[in-house]
């Protein structure tokens, strides 16, 4: 299984920033989804910023939500300083 969601901030370009539960940080480009179903109302920045955390994936408040394995699989990993 692969690491879940522990925490989420959003950017002005439709992009999440995700802190994952093995410590791995990404980034994942929500811009693809946002003609698809749902995920339109995304769209409207002022919602889109109001993405949190539930069950170890990202949701907003009217039920979109996306896989934790794509959100795992698909974001570009971030390279800690060390």
């Amino acid at each position: 299984m692969n690491p879940r969601i522990q925490a989420v901030q959003t950017t002005e370009d439709y992009r999440l920033l995700l802190q994952f539960t093995n410590g791995e940080q990404g980034v994942y480009d929500c811009s693809a989804l946002l003609d698809f179903g749902v995920f339109k109302e995304l769209r409207d920045k002022q919602y889109f910023k109001l993405a949190s955390v539930d069950n170890g994936t990202v949701v907003w408040p009217h039920e979109q939500d996306i896989c934790p394995d794509t959100l795992y699989l698909d974001a570009v990993k971030i390279e800690r300083a060390s």
